[in-house]
């Protein structure tokens, strides 16, 4: 029978989690056997889990977990060395050249196990069937207008907290605009995932938007037109091709922008379009002031969705269950190419 352990996340400011109790359900309907980690923090209560007929066990226990159970969690797993004998689905953050990414895979190699990357899970089409990506914007267009507010009152914006819904996170920022209202935003990558998120904030707080996608930006800069909005909003991961959009001399122009919202977040890659900054700011820091006179802050947190637990971990749940229901098919498929992503990845064996 093929067992599904949901182990409890570790890394701080992390609530979310990628299963429902009615996904559990499901699963059990299956004959997929689920046990679940109990945790302090997770956005769902683990009596729910429980009534839904999941095992539940200790936080922190799946390195005891039978040899063949599938170990799934979203974030990181605790640093160490020790090797890793289990299938794990999570997003491991270890193919593009990531130090820690290294580090992990050669955990994998030492113990036999495997690692079913959640971010490589795609379709016949290359589109990941799951993603957080549309909470990413909306949490990190959120926090780049309250940034926007916290300045024009001569401020830094404050930290951040996670919201129990996106009604409670649309109260704090009308009021929080309310007192200062943002003029214009614009939203580079505006027609995928993350753009949509941002846009559809945007849209609930009265913010003008200009919209961009891949038309607007395909002659490769310069934007000077970037410059001319209060609030930029970058949605476009940081791969080979794509263009700088506030390059390191615009800082020092005339401009209107005085807030930037790099919800993409990749400051070391060598694509970065914006290398104006080198590091992704906090929840207890949340942005990076780049230039003082006219202030211009970057908003770079890498965990947007994790600030809006229980509507990211819903939406996230439900485009993922259709492929759990197949992991007892787990040679094929979305999994079938996932492992094959890691196979490639893999450190050679030495001998």
């Amino acid at each position: 029978m093929t067992h599904l352990w949901i182990r409890a996340e570790s890394r701080p400011n992390e609530e979310r989690t990628g299963i429902t109790p009615a996904g559990i359900t499901a699963l059990r309907d299956k004959g997929i056997r689920v046990t679940v980690e109990d945790s302090p923090t997770r956005i769902l209560p683990i009596d729910d889990f429980a009534s839904a007929g999941a095992t539940i066990v200790p936080e922190g226990s799946w390195p005891e977990a039978p040899r063949d159970a599938i170990i799934f969690g979203l974030k990181e797993l605790p640093e160490a060395d020790t090797p890793l004998v289990h299938r794990h689905i999570m997003f491991g953050h270890a193919y593009k050249g990531q130090s820690a990414g290294a580090r992990l895979l050669k955990r994998f190699a030492a113990g036999g196990g495997a690692l079913y990357d959640l971010e490589y899970l795609v379709d016949e089409n290359g589109r990941r069937v799951a993603a957080f990506g549309y909470w990413a914007g909306y949490a990190g267009a959120a926090v780049s207008l309250l940034a926007w507010a916290a300045q024009a009152d001569g401020k830094t914006c404050p930290p951040v907290h996670t919201w129990n819904d996106a009604n409670m996170l649309q109260d704090d920022l009308r009021a929080a605009l309310d007192i200062a209202p943002c003029g214009s935003a614009i939203v580079i990558g505006a027609l995928g995932r993350v753009g949509s998120g941002a846009r559809d904030l945007c849209a609930q707080m009265d913010v003008p938007v200009t919209c961009w996608d891949m038309a607007e930006t395909a002659h490769g800069g310069p934007f000077p037109e970037i410059l001319d909005h209060g609030v930029f909003l970058n949605c476009i991961l940081a791969t080979e091709g794509v263009p700088v959009f506030v390059p390191r001399d615009s800082v020092d122009s005339p401009r209107a922008l005085r807030v930037i919202g790099d919800i993409a977040c990749d400051p070391d890659s060598p694509f970065n379009p914006i290398p104006i900054y080198d590091a992704a700011t906090s929840w207890a820091a949340p942005v990076t002031r780049v230039c003082e006179a006219p202030p211009l802050d970057v908003m770079a947190i890498d965990n947007l969705p994790s600030l809006l637990p229980r509507e990211s971990s819903l939406d996230f749940a439900e485009q993922l269950l259709p492929h759990l229901l197949t992991l007892d098919a787990i040679d094929t498929g979305v999994w079938g190419q996932a492992h094959e992503t890691y196979l490639k990845h893999k450190p050679e064996e030495r001998t």
